[in-house]
């Protein structure tokens, strides 16, 4: 596809991806038109044009789809017939729906991994909690809803028979409890010309109890040869689904220096925020130069970075107040990113802040202050 200032653009979902996927869009001089079902979304001001209607739902994706050149999605839980539909009427749809809603699925994405010799933890399918209940002997495992699970939930830890009850009584999977050094991302983009960049490995730190990402550091700290190994394996996936777009591969470093892939999220991601700050191309920009069938940038690292979430403070539901903006921005190499999101409650992703800094030490002190001093609460 040339390229031309006068493509439109269609983005399933309004969050803060969409919000930073559309200051990306303003440098190309595009316009974004975004579909939403919460009418206060981050984008609801900002998109070319702002539509509130359910992501999910056939004829509302199929009546808002039809004006645009181009589909993309910044939330993968969306109505995968009627991007279908849309492809066949000759819209560009990326990244494809037949991708969609492989990933949307956590066991045909498994099954997936396994099918095309990527290394991932080993895992039973099961169909309810009675079904769980028959493997005491794979446990210590973590049992995953196969749809509809997000942001850590639809995750339940499950260390023995007498946690079988916490087990999810729908479709899903167990999977071996791995034993990991640190849990890593690779982002890759696939343009629609078949070329393939992968952004360094970031290494992410989660909430222990919520399973959300606290905080990353870029580049992960590893060992060259495992940096280049990860690097492989996210390239590998995006090229078995041949995918056009982002694609995030989530993966675990065993002690005993194997990668394994966890999951993947065909969109931009919470681990590439601080490429905005830290790389010469941004996740946003990248991703937009995929789709459009533009060469892909460069996704070096500029400087080291971190990111820290800005998550809403237990007990604080309400209008959103920022204790410790003014002590966090006194910090060099500070870049405060928030969300738009009026109402904060416990939890709630809020914002993020990237730190960029040349010694990791500095960095991971830094990290720790503004985790420690910016409070998000009502």
């Amino acid at each position: 596809m040339a390229y031309h200032q006068d493509i439109k653009i269609g983005v399933l979902g309004g969050g803060q991806l969409g919000r930073m996927l559309l200051q990306s869009a303003i440098d190309f001089n595009l316009e974004l038109h975004m579909l939403d079902p919460d009418a206060q979304a981050p984008c609801h001001q900002l998109a070319s044009s702002f539509t509130q209607g359910a992501l999910t739902d056939y004829d509302t994706v199929l009546s808002w789809g039809a004006p645009f050149d181009v589909i993309t999605i910044e939330i993968e839980n969306v109505n995968v017939e009627a991007l279908r539909e849309l492809e066949r009427q000759g819209k560009k749809v990326y990244p494809q729906p037949d991708v969609i809603a492989l990933i949307q699925d956590k066991r045909t994405q498994k099954q997936f991994y396994q099918e095309r010799g990527i290394p991932t933890a080993p895992f039973i399918l099961t169909e309810n909690r009675e079904d769980v209940a028959q493997h005491v002997g794979f446990l210590p495992a973590v049992h995953k809803l196969g749809r509809e699970g997000y942001d850590g939930r639809g995750v339940q830890k499950i260390a023995s028979k007498a946690e079988i009850h916490r087990a999810f009584d729908k479709p899903g999977l167990l999977e071996k409890l791995i034993r990991f050094e640190k849990e890593i991302a690779v982002i890759v983009a696939r343009s629609s010309t078949g070329e393939v960049k992968a952004f360094p490995a970031v290494e992410m730190v989660f909430h222990p109890e919520h399973n959300l990402v606290e905080y990353l550091f870029a580049p992960a700290r590893l060992q060259q040869h495992l940096s280049e190994k990860a690097e492989d394996i996210a390239l590998k996936v995006a090229e078995e689904l041949k995918i056009v777009g982002l694609l995030a591969v989530e993966m675990f470093v065993t002690p005993q220096g194997e990668i394994l892939v966890n999951e993947v999220a065909p969109r931009p991601h919470n681990s590439g925020h601080q490429t905005i700050e830290a790389n010469y191309s941004s996740q946003y920009e990248q991703h937009l130069r995929a789709i459009l069938g533009l060469p892909l940038g460069d996704t070096a690292c500029k400087i080291p970075s971190a990111m820290v979430n800005l998550l809403g403070e237990a007990g604080h539901s309400g209008p959103a107040r920022y204790a410790g903006l003014e002590q966090v921005l006194e910090l060099s190499g500070v870049h405060i990113h928030l969300y738009g999101k009026k109402i904060t409650k416990p939890f709630r992703k809020m914002g993020h802040v990237t730190i960029v800094d040349t010694s990791l030490e500095r960095l991971q002190e830094k990290a720790r202050f503004v985790k420690d001093t910016l409070k998000v609460i009502a």
